[in-house]
C-alpha cells in the first residue's frame, strides 16, 4: 500500500521560502506512469493544484500561481519536494502531496 507523508515547517515568515517534502513509502516515485503532485487548500477556498513531477522527472507547474512553484525529487530517498519563494499570507493553506494516494496534509501558516 502506497503511503505519502508531508513534512516541513508549519510557520513561515512573509517573503521567505516555503519548503515541503513528501516521503513516499510502499512504492517508488520512478514507477512508470506515475505522477506526483502538490495541492493546497486555503481557508474558505477549493483545492488548488500547484504542480507535478513525473516518474521520468518531467515537471509541470500551475502558471496561474503568483509565485511559481518549484518541484524537485530525490530518488535515493523516494521523496519529492515543493519550494515556494517570497510567500505572503495568501499562501497560508493546508498542503497535500498526492500520487496514487494522498498524504494527510500539513498546515502551513505564513505570518510574521
Amino acid at each position: 500500500q502506497v503511503q505519502l507523508q508531508e513534512s516541513g515547517p508549519g510557520l513561515v515568515k512573509p517573503s521567505q521560502t516555503l519548503s515541503l517534502t513528501c516521503t513516499v513509502s510502499g512504492g517508488s516515485i520512478t514507477t512508470s506512469g506515475y505522477y506526483w503532485s502538490w495541492i493546497r487548500q486555503s481557508p474558505g477556498k477549493g483545492l488548488e493544484w500547484m504542480g507535478s513531477i513525473g516518474y521520468d522527472g518531467s515537471i509541470y507547474s500551475n502558471p496561474s500561481l503568483k509565485s511559481p512553484a518549484s518541484i524537485s525529487r530525490d530518488t535515493s530517498k523516494n521523496q519529492f519536494s515543493l519550494q515556494l519563494s517570497s510567500v505572503t499570507p495568501e499562501d497560508t493553506a493546508v498542503y497535500y502531496c498526492a500520487g496514487v494516494a494522498w498524504g494527510q496534509g500539513t498546515q502551513v501558516t505564513v505570518s510574521s
